[in-house]
């Protein structure tokens, strides 16, 4: 298994799944989108205080490989791993496994930029500076 930088338990809701019981399809979006939110905020970066600054954290390219699905009650949790590809742009690489076994049930590679307030690329120096840690 690979070693993550960042790791999050969940369980899924009922709400969550669709009628043949299932979590849908976008709710995964959703789970992965938390993980890198909390991940996030253990680098020191408020989105909130981000965004008074001007300063917004976008997704440019989503891609999931979905593997097998989950119902509701079932305990699974969410890795990451945060890539530079460039100057100004990185990729979170994600899985989602099914707790208590540790089976793979997504795949998943998030790329994202910052924008400023005049529509520029730009990252906050947090940003840039854990790229450069986690390389």
């Amino acid at each position: 298994m690979k070693k993550y930088q960042y790791r999050l338990e969940f369980q899924v809701r009922d709400y969550e799944c669709d009628l043949q019981g299932v979590v849908n399809n976008a709710v995964y979006q959703q789970y992965l989108e938390h993980a890198r939110h909390e991940f996030i905020k253990t680098l020191g970066l408020d989105f909130a205080e981000l965004a008074e600054q001007g300063l917004n954290l976008v997704v440019i390219k989503a891609e999931l490989e979905y593997k097998r699905s989950l119902r509701s009650g079932d305990r699974f949790w969410a890795g990451l791993i945060m890539e530079k590809i460039s100057p100004l742009r990185y990729r979170f690489r994600q899985d989602i496994f099914l707790q208590p076994d540790n089976q793979l049930v997504l795949k998943g590679w998030i790329t994202g930029t910052g924008v400023n307030a005049k529509g520029r690329p730009q990252l906050p120096k947090e940003i840039s500076r854990a790229l450069n840690e986690f390389g």
